[in-house]
């Protein structure tokens, strides 16, 4: 760690938007808080999320791992489905050992971490991912206004549901004024849609101002740096799928001193990237199984190539796409190509837009790019010029003049589904099975209390506690494999739960210490508790 004052980072994610902003060239949306923040910072448009829907891509975020590399791919693992009982469904991923949230190592560093308040990682947060996990959570409730701070807001007056009619209030956007992509039906009702998902932007961006004025009033703006993302796109043909209108994302960032305001770059990002980046600025040093890579800050890595997209069971139908992307192509991978596109996802049929797409195609009433959604099948191999086809209707993989193209980014597939260990190859229920091998979620074993001083070694452990003479260490153990430590001397039901990275030194007094273990998957153990006098 350096000696240089550390940052603040502060993130406001939007849930569920494609950059519909003036700041991205918009010609409806009113968002002048975004497009200050653009000012003041540097805009990536070429961001894409991991998957186009939130619980794969949130645990990509918070682990910087993707999502088919730890088992997170499928979408809602700690529901049960009603409609599907016969899922592996509800369980919590049981993700590597050595693969933690990434706030971790920002406690372990010495920053104050609050999350307000959405996780859907796949897995229940653990308690040493977070100092506050709720929505009071703030960084103005840190205890020393000297310590440095990670804030994250996730805004969500713009998730998919918020489309639905008895979900949002008046729209505040004339929907004959909104472009429609060409696979969209021209109807009142999915003009409407349109209309309520601008609305909530134009919420969501007034939020974003309060939040920039609070860091002005505590004069903490010259030293935070600020990041606006989102994790996937909110509309049909886009959330859930690996089209851009899926995976295409915001990405600003307003760095004082460090990023020139008003700049653009085209650099290829993916929404794995945010975790090493934060620890990058942070000054901590990036886990070597990181997977995502460092945009900004002193491990900054080079430029990536190409980003990556995936897609697997989603609700109750089983599916497995596989993406790649550079600036320019996509290519797409249907591993099932005999199956229709309009998998029942019973929730994403409450969409406006996919009853209007459902009722004219009933009606035998879509016509050209408005039939996409509705083939019986698919193509095994999709290709698109996304500079020429922003929509990505045209399909060039069977065309000659693009077979270099095509044959570059297939090489590129193999070469990541090989590299990252694509879980996709096993069945659910059989990963399932390798976690829970008796069958249910496994419990953290319960941490050991050793004291040391001088006359005791540490040879063994003190959960009765005991009295001790001045100077004593404590440290805490379990043996789970990747369990991590939370600890505490405050008492009631709402303590403040410490990380524990080293011994904990206690001087002369009375203590009441109390420790629990979690590892990324398993229940939370049992709490020891032991009372120490220390003279």
């Amino acid at each position: 760690m350096s000696t240089r004052k550390r940052p603040n980072i502060l993130w406001v994610s939007f849930e569920d938007v494609n950059p519909f902003y003036g700041c991205y060239g918009d010609p409806v949306v009113r968002t002048p808080n975004l497009d200050r923040l653009a000012e003041e910072g540097c805009r990536w448009p070429n961001t894409f999320s991991t998957a186009g829907v939130c619980a794969p891509a949130r645990s990509a975020v918070i682990t910087g791992m993707h999502p088919v590399s730890i088992g997170t791919h499928h979408m809602r693992t700690t529901h049960h489905n009603e409609y599907a009982p016969e899922k592996p469904t509800p369980y919590s991923t049981v993700i590597p050992h050595y693969v933690k949230c990434f706030p971790e190592y920002l406690r372990a560093a010495g920053y104050y971490c609050t999350n307000n308040v959405k996780t859907d990682y796949q897995f229940d947060p653990p308690v040493t991912a977070w100092d506050e996990l709720s929505t009071e959570a703030h960084w103005r409730n840190r205890p020393d206004p000297d310590q440095p701070f990670f804030a994250v807001f996730n805004l969500n007056a713009t998730h998919e549901s918020k489309m639905w009619l008895e979900n949002c209030p008046e729209v505040s956007v004339n929907p004959d004024d909104i472009p429609l992509p060409p696979y969209f039906p021209d109807t009142p009702k999915v003009r409407e849609a349109m209309a309520r998902m601008y609305t909530n932007i134009e919420y969501n961006d007034a939020i974003l101002g309060e939040l920039l004025q609070q860091l002005e009033e505590d004069g903490l703006a010259e030293n935070t740096v600020v990041f606006h993302w989102s994790d996937h796109g909110p509309l049909p043909r886009g959330k859930r799928w690996p089209y851009d209108s899926g995976t295409h994302v915001p990405m600003i960032v307003r760095w004082p001193g460090e990023l020139a305001p008003g700049t653009v770059s085209d650099r290829l990002l993916s929404t794995i990237d945010l975790g090493p980046t934060v620890l990058s600025i942070a000054d901590v040093d990036i886990p070597w199984h990181i997977q995502g890579r460092a945009f900004l800050g002193p491990q900054e890595a080079a430029p990536r190539d190409y980003v990556y997209m995936t897609r697997d069971r989603y609700d109750e139908s089983y599916d497995m796409v596989r993406a790649v992307r550079d600036k320019k192509f996509k290519y797409i991978r249907n591993y099932r190509p005999e199956l229709p596109y309009s998998l029942w996802v019973s929730y994403r049929n409450r969409h406006p837009i996919m009853q209007e797409i459902w009722r004219l195609h009933l009606e035998g009433n879509l016509e050209g790019p408005q039939q996409l959604l509705m083939q019986p099948n698919r193509p095994v191999e999709e290709l698109y010029d996304t500079e020429n086809d922003p929509y990505e209707i045209q399909n060039l993989a069977k065309e000659d003049n693009y077979k270099d193209e095509l044959q570059r980014l297939r090489d590129a597939l193999d070469h990541w589904r090989e590299t990252v260990g694509d879980l996709g190859e096993i069945p659910e229920s059989e990963m399932v099975r390798r976690w829970y091998p008796e069958g249910s979620r496994p419990t953290t074993t319960t941490p050991l209390i050793i004291p040391i001083n001088e006359e005791y070694p540490g040879m063994e452990p003190a959960p009765e506690g005991g009295s001790y003479k001045a100077p004593v260490a404590i440290q805490l153990y379990s043996a789970t494999q990747g369990a991590s430590i939370a600890y505490t001397c405050d008492a009631g039901d709402n303590p403040h739960w410490q990380l524990y990275t080293s011994p904990i030194h206690l001087s002369a007094g009375e203590y009441t210490l109390r420790a629990k273990a979690i590892r990324i998957g398993y229940h939370e153990s049992e709490e020891s508790v032991a009372p120490f006098r220390i003279y």
